[in-house]
């Protein structure tokens, strides 16, 4: 999501500029947001066990997808295999389909955007949580250890809206798209509805082989190391491979193109729409490696040899994936560093995003002020916009409160962990922060782990700064 730089002397005069634009940009976009819905928790009957894994674990997906001219419509097969991590047999997995969290389940007519049909290794139910949710029942109950896949054939229709699953003139925004495995937990399985204001999103690192069949005018910047081959008359294969990650989106459209490589060996490959301003993608691209290359100095070396920057004129702030993040290009910039942020909170150390959304934007947020070098930041001593407000709400309080959500997530956040530097000092913030990435490295991280940890750090009793801060 969006970001800007930031500093406890105040904003300077781009940072507030920045602060206006993305105060309206979160005030715009995705103004349609999911109704908050049941917070998750056990299906019926089911018993929670503190100590359960979060489970079906080690997915692997295959995934050959066809576009039609101009890649609106995308179809083909989709295979996902899944062993049971829990100690509890599982009898069901869950889809969800998160490409029709705008649309439901279709609206004027039109079928959803997102539509699986002739399931194998499993029977369907309907779809749920506004069909962004399909439960699949096993054919008999996978003990712990076991593995089995299920297929189905998926048919993918763009939006007409410029978001993230989405379309801007000539280019096709295909975030959240790919049907992905719900995730079951100590808390029972994770079904949250969707939202436009922020992140859903919940899954364990996964291996992903995807074959993109597309028109030969279209690139294709996608999740993974990807690589090309030409397919039937006029048409080309994109080819891609991605280990260890919690997601896979693709773009496609007539973009120009050039790849850099960072210090560390990481390639950046950036794609432009030709009416992007020239200083704005020649910023992204030199923010995109720098920070690469730093925050693999500071969280661990990025793992996965590749990263695309997809930049148009008009998309709306920024979104991340793993190896990807797509940008609105302006010449001013303000959100690469922050994506690229995300591709440790969020991409390599997960988090539940619906229901502890400041463990990634908040800690991405943090990193990128201190890129910045705390320019445009004022960390206030009265933060709070309500006596409600805390870090560590859910999507369900930020969607009922939407004025808040910034203004905490994002500003007191990050002003939160600057503080905590000041309370640990310098050098062991910069020591714990690498190594709670490295401890929860393509795992998943919750707020007691991140408390527990920095607890570690110090002989002082941390009680009263988690209370200060609103950390519960």
């Amino acid at each position: 999501m969006p970001s800007l730089p930031s500093s406890p002397r105040g904003p300077s005069r781009t940072g507030r500029r920045l602060l206006v634009a993305l105060l309206a940009l979160i005030a715009t976009a995705g103004s349609t947001v999911a109704e908050a819905g049941t917070p998750s928790g056990p299906a019926p009957g089911a018993a929670v066990r503190a100590a359960e894994p979060a489970t079906p674990d080690r997915p692997s997906y295959d995934v050959k997808l066809r576009a039609d001219a101009d890649g609106s419509h995308w179809a083909g097969r989709q295979t996902v295999s899944f062993r049971n991590a829990s100690s509890r047999p599982l009898r069901e997995a869950y889809i969800r389909l998160w490409g029709n969290g705008e649309d439901g389940c279709g609206t004027s007519g039109r079928p959803s955007p997102v539509r699986v049909s002739h399931v194998r290794g499993g029977t369907p139910g309907r779809p749920g949580v506004k069909c962004t949710a399909l439960r699949i029942t096993l054919p008999r109950p996978l003990t712990r250890g076991e593995r089995t896949a299920v297929s189905f054939d998926v048919a993918l229709t763009v939006p007409a809206s410029n978001n993230r699953f989405g379309r801007e003139g000539a280019f096709r925004f295909l975030g959240n798209a790919l049907p992905v495995l719900a995730v079951h937990d100590a808390k029972g399985w994770h079904l949250d509805p969707y939202v436009s204001y922020g992140e859903s999103f919940y899954t364990l690192a996964s291996d992903f082989r995807v074959r993109l069949d597309h028109p030969s005018a279209l690139k294709v910047p996608a999740t993974g190391r990807t690589w090309t081959r030409a397919g039937r008359p006029g048409r080309t294969v994109t080819h891609s491979v991605a280990r260890r990650v919690r997601d896979f989106a693709w773009a496609a459209g007539p973009f120009r193109s050039a790849t850099q490589t960072s210090a560390g060996g990481v390639r950046v490959k950036s794609y432009w729409s030709a009416d992007t301003p020239a200083a704005g993608v020649r910023l992204n691209r030199k923010d995109g490696v720098a920070a690469v290359n730093l925050f693999s100095k500071e969280f661990g070396r990025y793992p996965y040899g590749e990263i695309d920057l997809v930049m148009t004129h008009k998309f709306a702030g920024g979104m991340e994936y793993p190896g990807l993040v797509i940008l609105g290009t302006t010449e001013e910039g303000g959100a690469t560093v922050h994506e690229i942020a995300h591709q440790w909170w969020y991409g390599i150390v997960g988090n539940d995003e619906y229901n502890s959304p400041w463990l990634d934007e908040s800690f991405a947020q943090y990193a990128n002020a201190s890129y910045y070098g705390w320019d445009g930041f004022d960390c206030s001593d009265d933060p709070w916009p309500s006596p409600t407000a805390a870090l560590t709400n859910s999507m369900a309080y930020w969607s009922a409160h939407r004025d808040e959500y910034f203004l905490t997530v994002y500003l007191t956040g990050p002003c939160a962990l600057a503080d905590l530097e000041h309370v640990l000092g310098a050098s062991t913030m910069a020591r714990f922060i690498k190594k709670y990435a490295h401890d929860h490295w393509y795992g998943v991280s919750t707020t007691a782990d991140f408390k527990k940890a920095a607890q570690s750090m110090t002989q002082r009793d941390l009680g009263p700064f988690w209370r200060k801060h609103r950390i519960r």
